[in-house]
């Protein structure tokens, strides 16, 4: 309709690209799930060796970034998608929705209990948003009745004075954590 020689080709290749964003944007989910579950074992190791290797890091330097103390109002949700991410809160639900986990068989009582949440979660899509939904609000009221405990009754200079800190907890978990995902990955355990 232009009426100009570079009109088609240019048309075709945006053509090209819109189908080709459709198509991988259905497929690349369903084809990485599925390299997930064939490459498991190898996946569970190398995670398992990162938070080990985070746990001994943590342990050797001991300081605390000074730059997560303070966040911007205007950066505090992208700091709490990252927190959030970094601290796997959608990650611990992920193997439960993929139906990964096992059911847990000791003497003749199956667990039923993670086949259920696979089911519940993964009859349709908005069963995955009310779990986040839930989460979150049940995240924030807890934040919330600790802010106002500490703010209302003891004051903020409370937070300065008694700050402890569990970066050394912390990275003996990861250690402990870490070590124990090889171990199970190593020896078929889930």
């Amino acid at each position: 309709m232009e009426s100009k020689t570079l009109a088609m080709p240019k048309a075709l290749a945006i053509l090209s690209l819109g189908h080709f964003v459709a198509m991988i944007t259905i497929l690349l989910p369903f084809s990485i799930v599925i390299w997930l579950i064939d490459w498991e074992k190898q996946l569970r190791v190398g995670a398992g060796v990162i938070v080990l290797a985070m746990g001994a890091y943590l342990l050797i330097n001991r300081k605390h970034p000074r730059y997560l103390a303070r966040v911007h109002p205007a950066k505090l949700g992208l700091w709490s998608f990252l927190a959030a991410m970094a601290h796997g809160a959608g990650l611990m639900l992920l193997p439960i929705y993929l139906g990964i986990c096992n059911t847990i068989k000791t003497d003749t009582v199956l667990d039923g209990g993670h086949e259920a949440a696979r089911q519940l979660m993964s009859s349709d899509i908005s069963m995955a948003f009310l779990v986040s939904i839930v989460h979150t609000l049940a995240m924030t009221a807890a934040g919330a009745a600790v802010a106002v405990f500490v703010y209302f009754w003891f004051g903020l200079k409370f937070i300065a004075k008694s700050w402890f800190n569990l970066d050394l907890v912390w990275a003996l978990s990861l250690i402990f954590v870490g070590s124990l995902g090889i171990y199970s990955a190593m020896h078929g355990h889930y």
